[in-house]
């Protein structure tokens, strides 16, 4: 399955994500995440709980940002560099970067959410 990210379900949730609508952008993700199949399941359920984390954070929960995170590090190491149009490494490397600072309880609110970016 090619997911495309210029429309439908997708493209919306991509949109709320980038302007920090989380709860919008689990919502439509959910809707196409329950007609997948693995391993695209898998992958689109590491990007919800991506926005699930952030969202959290935005209310002050910062254990469940960071469990969140970190569920979702976990399910994403699995996949390549790029997958199904999205900079895999890139998004990785975001969250590791807020996975020390909450460590750290270091300048979280200047930390840019890690970038989900299309690649197509």
């Amino acid at each position: 399955m090619l997911l495309d990210w210029t429309t439908g379900a997708l493209a919306e949730g991509l949109s709320c994500y980038q302007k920090q609508e989380f709860f919008d952008a689990h919502e439509h993700w959910e809707a196409v995440w329950l007609k997948c199949d693995e391993p695209v399941k898998t992958f689109l359920q590491a990007l919800i709980q991506v926005t699930a984390a952030f969202h959290h954070f935005k209310r002050g929960n910062l254990a469940g940002t960071a469990s969140l995170l970190q569920r979702s590090l976990r399910r994403l190491d699995d996949f390549p560099a790029e997958y199904e149009g999205v900079a895999v490494e890139q998004l990785r490397a975001g969250i590791r970067v807020w996975l020390e600072a909450l460590r750290l309880e270091d300048a979280l609110l200047q930390l840019p959410i890690p970038l989900i970016r299309s690649t197509g």
